[in-house]
């Protein structure tokens, strides 16, 4: 949560990372090193002295005094000094051994080059979970096993047995293949494409993807990530160092494993599951990060996305010298979900005024074949201007009077238009190449066919669009609080179900399941009898339907359990017998145990599908579509993790083709987006809060333009044998409504102290005004005007604070009412540190409230929220200057560290026995040794001013 930090120290907050001994190791080991021409051991030793990384390599092997050269120790405890890195490439069942000297050694990190563990079926992957289990005991970090290794251009390092030693780069390269990473280092030697890193991560026993995106994310030499994947590893972590990393850095992933055969493949090579194609899909859109179809398409857009702005729409305008290529380009570009931009009339008028009278009036624009350098130049220059253009494609085809050079000379000051993006496509070979040349050197991406640059453009909108709606501004708020109330009767009743041994629930224990989120269903009458299922129709009111009440099946039309269109006493009785003996016949007695009568409602709508499964990777995953008895038929549906926010769902329903009925179509009328949307937030909750459940069904959900109703449900729990602790989890943290607290301030005053909500950005704009507004300004006095505010707050400070990853970090705010209207009075977070069990921690009051003891009650909020996230350490750095903080902080029982670089680091340790541990220095001790001239007094040293943490 950067914004929260003040300007001095966010800048201070480098430091190491604990994977630097990995990229940046001084003492490496090679285990089994060897001699033997054509020998991995040899080849990878090779790589490392033959590329200086500022560090040493001591080859370990028993059987050799001498390799390559290089005086070799028997093993690690001979080698002299702290190894940071030890790399294994001795035979599997030789590995945990070796990994277990490396953790009595203190080796920081091993990578395993070794194969012959999961992939090869249980034997091997029961070597592996050995291997990471001896790895646990020591904090050992482990890269592999059955992977490349680790190549890192720009320090030097080569601990890989790859052939060559690639350009230094800004792309970083990730694969679960080390084979694919030879075939690009090749590829890239004759594309001059360079790399910040080149990582094989294998079968990714312990690092995985997640792991070093993190690392990435703060690499200054990376500033793009790709992905080669085939199993997705640890879903939740992958998600939270995706949206971290894409919020400043493009990752854009080519997955293998799309069809059947390939995803079969797959899982034997990696001894992974791949998981739903479909679903990753949506795991990568909710994540940012672009999904791209070969490998030629992953480094030309990560070399595009550097070079170029994305686009804020879909539409291009394309500049031809040529109709046929015009034309093709055309196909390509709606093919892949682009659009032509509609020209403006004044944009026409200015062409007109620059360009010959047969141009072509329209987009594409045909400069026609003579056109030359200035009339591309002009071209481009006015429509540039069009706000109904997104961005801009350049054809040019070498005819007669072209100078194809010259041309691409003029365009080339184009290059950075302001939030559009420019390609070309210089068509032809040795006439254009000088041309295209400088286009490409002047940041414009140039293609040999102008099909490859809208299916670039494509990928462009792909990818903003990705990133735009999943931090959009939400101004759909949701009454989270309200939707929490009917929790806990719903798990009584998940409870009752269990007990009983059953994991179906009835129609109506589904219903009451739906209704206690607030998700509108039918009125649904339970009858164990002909009589009383004529009194509840009565009750109901006629025509109604009789629907099968059963808890051992599940589809009620095979067995003939529904009938609809009931208008009588007769016909109900007459039905209910019916029923009963068709569910015998066709089922068991057993299978009949009476019936429920529902209303039959005769709605004019449309009949949708809201739904839930769960996938093997990534846990539980919605669905929304159209639905009715064809739904397996039509197949229009959209795939989501929850939990949804108000942009998310309307993300997932735009998604359909059914979406642009509910928006009125041959005179039906709107349904009512805002409540559909309302109901797919509630039931994204539903699911998240109530992990017991393995498949949930609303089909039909009726909409309409007056109502949306529930017409059927069906749920369906984990086996009741399977222990809660087996239930798949969310790949994406929930809301931890745990941490709300209400808190009194004054006798009229209180504060509620809850975790952020995306909903939160307005109020966040104004709390981080007031905050630098003049000590004791009444922040209810505040300007308004949202550009004034922004004007020095960055877009994507309020983004990482408000659409915060509680996996990653928990911000909280104090929320208080004033003259009726909410406001934020206080924000604090605390950010778990990568590959520890400790969390930094930020806190900031707004002045009129730091008299209220509400920093107080803040920071106690946050020391309780780190103890239950399993924290053992809370820490900050705090100015020297800042005395105020330091005392506020020796009072809530921090130590006080030595300063370092006019900073204090300040911690609180948490132990089993009290939850925490008192420190012993004091800040008298601290302050005493610091010159008087830079203390800072106040009135009211026990409450907190503003300070931050690293």
């Amino acid at each position: 949560m950067a914004a929260l930090l003040d300007p001095v120290v966010d800048v201070l907050e480098e430091g190491s990372h604990p994977l630097d001994s990995l990229f940046k190791p001084k003492r490496v080991a090679v285990i089994g090193a060897t001699d033997r021409e054509g020998s991995v051991g040899r080849t990878l030793l090779r790589n490392l002295i033959s590329n200086p990384f500022g560090g040493v390599v001591y080859p370990v092997n028993p059987k050799r005094e001498h390799v390559l050269g290089i005086s070799s120790f028997k093993s690690i405890a001979a080698c002299p000094g702290q190894i940071d890195l030890a790399v294994v490439i001795t035979p599997a069942s030789t590995v945990p051994a070796v990994v277990k000297e490396c953790v009595e050694n203190k080796v920081r990190n091993v990578i395993i080059i070794s194969a012959g563990f999961k992939e090869v079926g249980p034997e091997g992957e029961k070597l592996e979970n050995e291997v990471k289990a001896i790895a646990q005991t020591g904090n050992l970090r482990i890269v592999g096993p059955n992977c490349l290794g680790i190549i890192c251009p720009t320090s030097g390092l080569n601990a890989s047995f790859a052939n060559l030693m690639p350009q230094k780069g800004s792309v970083a390269f990730i694969s679960q293949s080390g084979a694919m990473i030879t075939s690009v280092l090749d590829w890239s030697v004759s594309q001059k494409v360079g790399f910040s890193a080149v990582i094989s991560i294998g079968s990714m026993l312990d690092m995985d993807f997640s792991s070093m995106i993190f690392y990435l994310a703060k690499d200054p030499a990376t500033k793009s990530i790709v992905l080669y994947m085939e199993s997705i590893g640890n879903a939740r972590s992958f998600l939270s160092a995706a949206r971290e990393a894409a919020l400043t850095k493009p990752i854009i992933v080519i997955k293998g494993g799309r069809t059947d055969a390939a995803a079969k493949a797959a899982a034997s090579h990696t001894g992974s599951l791949t998981g739903s194609d479909a679903v990753l899909d949506a795991a990568f859109k909710r994540a940012g990060v672009l999904r791209v179809e070969n490998m030629s398409d992953l480094f030309e857009m990560a070399d595009v996305l550097s070079k170029q702005p994305l686009p804020n729409g879909n539409r291009l305008a394309i500049l031809t010298n040529a109709g046929g290529p015009g034309v093709l380009a055309c196909d390509a570009l709606a093919q892949h979900g682009g659009s032509l931009a509609e020209l403006s009339g004044e944009t026409i008028a200015a062409l007109n005024q620059v360009l010959p009278p047969a141009w072509s009036h329209g987009n594409p624009i045909d400069v026609l074949g003579d056109a030359s350098a200035k009339h591309y130049a002009d071209s481009l220059e006015i429509v540039a201007r069009d706000p109904n253009c997104d961005g801009f494609l350049v054809i040019l085809t070498p005819q007669a009077m072209t100078a194809p050079t010259e041309c691409a000379e003029a365009l080339s000051r184009y290059a950075k238009i302001q939030g559009k993006p420019v390609l070309a496509s210089w068509m032809g070979g040795p006439d254009v190449a000088p041309g295209a040349k400088v286009l490409n050197d002047a940041g414009i991406p140039t293609y040999s066919y102008p099909d490859m640059a809208c299916k670039t453009f494509n990928y462009m909108h792909q990818y903003q669009s990705n990133q735009g709606s999943n931090y959009e501004r939400i101004d759909l708020k949701m009454d989270l609080e309200k939707v929490q109330e009917g929790k806990a009767e719903a798990r009584q009743l998940l409870s009752k179900v269990r007990a009983s041994g059953r994991s179906l629930l009835t129609e109506a224990e589904s219903k009451l399941l739906l209704k206690a989120y607030d998700i509108p269903v039918t009125a649904c009458e339970l009858a164990s009898s002909p009589d009383e299922a004529a009194a509840a129709a009565e009750k109901i009111g006629y025509p109604v339907v009789m629907k099968l009440n059963s808890t051992t099946i599940t589809h009620k039309t095979d067995v003939g359990g529904v009938v609809l269109n009931l208008h009588s006493k007769m016909a109900v009785e007459k039905s209910f017998l019916e029923m009963k003996e068709s569910v015998s016949r066709l089922a068991s007695p057993e299978g009949f145990e009476g019936v429920t009568i529902q209303p039959m409602i005769s709605l004019k709508g449309y009949e949708i599908i809201l739904g839930s499964s769960i996938d093997p990777q990534l846990g539980p995953v919605l669905l929304f579509g159209m639905g009715g008895s064809l739904v397996e038929v039509f197949k229009d549906s959209a795939v989501g993790l929850p939990p949804l926010n108000a942009n998310l769902a309307r993300k997932m329903l735009e998604e359909t083709k059914l979406y642009k009925a509910l928006l009125g179509v041959r005179g039906m009328k709107s349904v009512n987006i805002e409540a559909l949307i309302q109901i797919m937030v509630r039931f994204s909750v539903l699911i998240v809060d109530l992990p017991e459940i393995l498949e949930c069904d609303i089909n039909p959900l009726i909409a309409s333009e007056d109502s949306i109703l529930s017409l059927d449900a069906r749920v369906v729990l984990h086996d009741p044998k399977t222990a809660p602790e087996y239930w798949p989890q969310p790949a994406i943290r929930p809301y931890p409504h745990q941490y709300v607290k209400i808190v009194g301030l004054t006798d009229e005053m209180s504060a509620k102290i809850r975790p952020i909500l995306p909903e939160d950005e307005g109020m966040m704009l104004f709390f981080y005004g007031a905050a630098s507004w003049p000590s004791g300004c009444d922040p209810t006095s505040m300007p308004k005007d949202e550009e004034q505010m922004t004007c020095s707050l960055s877009r994507t400070h309020l983004i990482r604070t408000c659409f915060v990853d509680f996996d990653r970090s928990i911000v909280l705010v104090a929320e208080v009412v004033q003259d009726g209207e909410k406001m934020i009075v206080g924000a604090g977070r605390i950010s778990r540190e990568q590959m520890t069990n400790d969390v930094t921690f930020a806190l900031q009051v707004l002045p009129s409230f730091r008299r209220k003891s509400l920093g107080s009650l803040m920071l106690k909020q946050l020391i309780v929220v780190a103890k239950e996230e399993g924290a053992s350490c809370i820490k900050a750095d705090v100015l020297c200057e800042n005395t105020r903080a330091l005392r506020f902080l020796e009072g809530h029982g921090f130590l006080l560290g030595e300063e370092k670089k006019a900073l204090v680091n300040v911690s609180l340790h948490f132990d089993e026995a009290s939850g925490m541990r008192r420190q012993t220095k004091s800040f008298s001790s601290f302050a005493n040794a610091r010159k008087p001239t830079q203390m800072i007094h106040s009135e009211s040293p026990a409450e907190s001013p503003t300070f931050a943490a690293n």
